[in-house]
């Protein structure tokens, strides 16, 4: 599988340069070449590759700021992609001056719908916040949908890859105001969004979650397709809130029974294939989530938990049979350790049937 990082191919780096020469013919492509690939490129990851293509530009491109972005602006949109990130990063590197500040945000807003400038605007969130918050509220108001999400997604307090911002950690009802303006969008790709943001502060504030949840849920289909992506995480740790607001009450009169492993022994690389019977005697059906939690063995001895989602849908009165599966396939995520596991089938959030394996590791 390839690599974000082994994108950066000397073929891509000649192919950017190419293209910015058509706007700027000055451009020395053997030099911005020597400078990307110069002494320590091959141990370095993913961002730090994205730094040093956006230092290498900004050493060949002019030294004027918006010479520099209006020779970029006339290229991004063949530099299209998670590939050309060094584009808004330029922004990043080189216009957090005060001075820079309307132009660089200008050009936030130019960059965003080829590669997204979620990554550059966060400093500047950091930097100047009152006046950012300010402008990604506007930018709620496009009527491109890349731009209504980069006001949700830049501000996002734990977005991925990015630089935590720890003060919408700490506090994130300053954001607020933005997800409120985005509840409704039409765009899937903004709501997933608004979506992943909630998310995040749901880590840090689930009653803040909840309760916006409760109060916006049942309003509008987009938004309510939100407020349950939003609440996932939630979900998965058992939050009794979160999953009555979604109907799944606890169930006095729905059990498992024949929670069965294929077999009591695995080896990493194998599937470990089971089976149980949902039985609901309440004589009606039952809306249930159905989760499985592995007990990982860990170096230190111990077990952590983490919870699958298995099925989520309404069950018939009587018995129903599941068969699944976990894979134990080698992942860069994880790293086995030979011993005991178990497996727990969890039934809108509450353990019911444990059953236990042994994980060997070659």
């Amino acid at each position: 599988m390839e690599l974000f990082k082994d994108k950066y191919t000397p073929a891509l780096i000649d192919r950017t340069a190419n293209q910015l020469r058509q706007f700027y013919p000055e451009l020395q492509t053997q030099q911005f070449r020597e400078l990307v690939f110069a002494e320590g490129w091959e141990f370095l990851e993913f961002k730090a590759r994205i730094r040093r293509i956006t230092e290498s530009l900004t050493q060949v491109l002019p030294a004027d700021y918006e010479q520099a972005l209006h020779i970029l602006e006339q290229a991004a949109p063949q530099l299209r992609g998670v590939e050309y990130l060094f584009v808004p990063d330029f922004i990043e590197v080189n216009g957090l001056a005060p001075d820079k500040y309307e132009l660089s945000m200008k050009y936030l807003k130019v960059f965003t719908p080829y590669s997204s400038s979620e990554f550059a605007v966060r400093p500047f969130i950091q930097r100047y916040p009152l006046k950012t918050l300010k402008q990604l509220m506007e930018w709620t108001e496009s009527s491109d949908e890349h731009i209504r999400r980069l006001a949700s997604e830049g501000s996002r307090p734990r977005l991925p890859w990015g630089a935590k911002l720890g003060d919408l950690i700490v506090d994130p009802t300053p954001t607020l105001p933005i997800l409120h303006a985005l509840r409704q969008d039409e765009s899937l790709y903004v709501r997933k969004s608004v979506a992943n943001h909630l998310n995040d502060i749901s880590k840090d504030h689930p009653d803040l979650v909840l309760d916006l949840a409760q109060a916006w849920y049942g309003q509008n289909a987009h938004t309510d397709w939100i407020i349950r992506h939003a609440s996932r995480s939630l979900l998965k740790k058992g939050h009794p809130v979160a999953l009555s607001l979604f109907g799944y009450h606890k169930q006095e009169a729905v059990h498992i029974e024949n929670l069965k492993l294929d077999r009591d022994q695995i080896a990493t690389g194998e599937d470990l294939h089971f089976s149980f019977d949902v039985v609901n005697t309440s004589g009606e059906p039952q809306m249930l989530r159905l989760e499985y939690e592995i007990g990982y063995m860990k170096a230190n001895g111990k077990q952590a938990p983490k919870r699958f989602k298995c099925s989520d849908k309404m069950y018939a009165n009587g018995r129903s049979t599941v068969h699944t599966k976990q894979s134990f396939k080698l992942i860069t995520t994880r790293k086995y350790y030979a011993g005991l596991h178990t497996l727990t089938i969890v039934v809108n959030g509450q353990d019911t049937e444990t059953v236990s394996f042994v994980l060997k590791v070659d």
